[in-house]
């Protein structure tokens, strides 16, 4: 079988729920603030994956406006019960301090592509939700609970309770089946039958170095629940030089011949620092069924960067240029946007990409900001902008953006006096202020009118931003190296498994008088370069 390199899914695509139909596989992921929500990939051999879809891509499914940062969307659970597929997830309205707002949802669809149904809300008890769908027509809901008053963690184990599609509630009596190990913070669930077993996995740790998969069964889907024999299938926590970290939060997927695969979020960290800026990703790992009836990761429990999977990927998509035009009318699949379920007040793609400036960039209710993933290490970016701002609260540019609190912009702006020029802003791990540094870089002067061409480098740890004005050909450097490895969950502003999406690239528009000012964007290019990093040996 051949040699395959993890990740699966490079860049921000945290919380794997995997699922066959047939001769189809589907990975749902987390989005969190980015609309629309859920990524769902499809593939043929396990292998190679494309985005066919985000289902939460209306009002009534899901407005984020208001959210904070990593809240929105977290980890989705997509299943089949042989005549719909089933998605559920969460709306986390917020997260820090002693109390968490979780509201779950259900909703369904005859096809993956949809349409998707307007939802059902299910409860708010915890988050992480899953369906499970019994031999006998039961759907079983399953979440983490959470209990505001336990210290330092509000963790209180998995929580069980018949779901009625018929009805469109919780239905019978509610347990916690599962109170975790003592690696703690267990949340995740995800419940399998085989054999007269019934299965829960479990994520535990946190998100961050300390993650792990933990596997348990009972006879009974009420429990008690025994421990696998290693405990944790999954996880990196005692291998701090393995080159997949933050390895947990899996799911599990047989294919027709019958072999077993574990998907499970990993971060491949860079610099001394130990920064994942491409988030977290997509891993995948081979499994089997021992004759004890566990099922054991091969080469486990620390995560294998090579994985023999059914057929050979093809990189050459990974490595080709992107160049988005912005031609007819619809965003290519690779953007998204920030919370809002109103895409035309901030956005329209007619000849060209228009944004609408509104309120200013980190805005937890409504900003102008289309971005696509940062999926490498080392890239170039670029844009052409046509914008004319009238005074200092009036900006738009290319954007290296993490959350409100990291982030690079080069911005076509305009100085008091109404003169243009280019200014950087940045805000640096700023967490909770959300500062912009201070003093900026020194503005460059430009003409009243023209189009302005912006460009980003980042290679590993540098960016560099640089510009081109109307007729000229080469781009010149403009402000200082910046440090691209604060775009990460470890600075993302956030306490310790507080950070959960990853860095973008991309544009975006404010105008903070109200006076909802245009520009305009030609194209967008994202070219990706090699770095050592990419090798996934470093």
């Amino acid at each position: 079988m051949p040699n395959v390199r993890n990740p699966i899914l490079p860049g921000f695509n945290a919380d794997p729920s995997v699922l066959r139909v047939g001769d189809d596989y589907y990975i749902a992921t987390s989005t969190f603030e980015w609309y629309p929500g859920v990524q769902i990939h499809h593939s043929k051999d396990l292998a190679n994956w494309d985005l066919v879809c985000r289902p939460l891509s209306r009002k009534s499914q899901l407005d984020m406006r208001g959210d904070p940062d990593s809240c929105g969307v977290w980890a989705p659970c997509l299943t089949h019960d042989g005549e719909k597929f089933w998605l559920v997830y969460t709306d986390v309205k917020r997260k820090d301090g002693s109390f968490k707002d979780t509201p779950n949802y259900i909703v369904c669809s005859d096809t993956i592509e949809g349409p998707w149904s307007d939802p059902w809300y299910v409860n708010s008890s915890g988050f992480d939700p899953s369906l499970f769908h019994d031999d006998d027509g039961k759907k079983w809901f399953v979440n983490m609970l959470q209990d505001h008053r336990r210290r330092p963690r509000s963790f209180a184990g998995i929580r069980l309770q018949e779901w009625s599609a018929k009805e469109g509630k919780l239905i019978g009596p509610t347990k916690t089946i599962f109170h975790g190990t003592d690696l703690d913070l267990v949340e995740g669930p995800h419940l399998y039958k085989r054999n007269g077993w019934y299965y829960l996995l479990t994520a535990e740790g946190g998100t961050g170095y300390e993650h792990g998969v933990t596997f348990c069964r009972s006879r009974d889907i009420w429990g008690p629940y025994e421990v696998h024999p290693q405990k944790h299938i999954i996880t990196s926590k005692d291998a701090p030089l393995a080159s997949l970290q933050r390895a947990g939060h899996g799911d599990i997927v047989d294919t027709p011949d019958g072999k077993t695969y574990v998907v499970h979020l990993t971060g491949r960290p860079t610099t001394q620092f130990r920064r994942c800026v491409l988030g977290r990703e997509t891993a995948i790992q081979e499994a089997y069924w021992g004759d004890d009836d566990w099922l054991y990761v091969k080469n486990g429990p620390v995560p294998s960067l090579y994985v023999d999977l059914p057929a050979a990927r093809d990189d050459k998509p990974y490595w080709a240029e992107q160049v988005y035009d912005f031609k007819g009318t619809t965003l290519h699949k690779d953007f998204q946007w920030l919370r809002t379920p109103e895409p035309e007040r901030i956005f329209n793609v007619k000849d060209g990409l228009h944004l609408t400036g509104r309120e200013a960039i980190g805005s937890w209710f409504e900003q102008a900001l289309v971005a696509r993933r940062q999926t490498h290490f080392s890239y170039d970016a670029e844009t052409t902008l046509s914008f004319s701002p009238t005074d200092e609260r009036q900006f738009a540019g290319l954007t290296a953006y993490y959350c409100r609190y990291n982030f690079y912009y080069l911005t076509v702006t305009a100085h008091s006096d109404g003169k243009r020029e280019l200014l950087i802003m940045s805000s640096e791990a700023s967490w909770p202020e959300g500062r912009l540094n201070m003093p900026f870089s020194e503005p460059v002067q430009i003409p009243q009118e023209g189009k302005v061409r912006l460009a980003l480098s980042i290679r590993g740890r540098k960016l560099r931003f640089s510009y081109a004005l109307d007729g000229e050909k080469d781009l010149k450097g403009i402000g200082r190296v910046y440090d691209a490895s604060i775009l990460c969950d470890e600075c993302g502003g956030h306490q310790a498994h507080g950070s959960f999406t990853g860095a973008f690239v991309g544009v975006a528009a404010s105008d903070v008088n109200g006076t909802e000012a245009v520009a305009d964007f030609d194209y967008f290019v994202y070219r990706p370069v090699e770095h050592e990093s990419d090798r996934y040996d470093a």
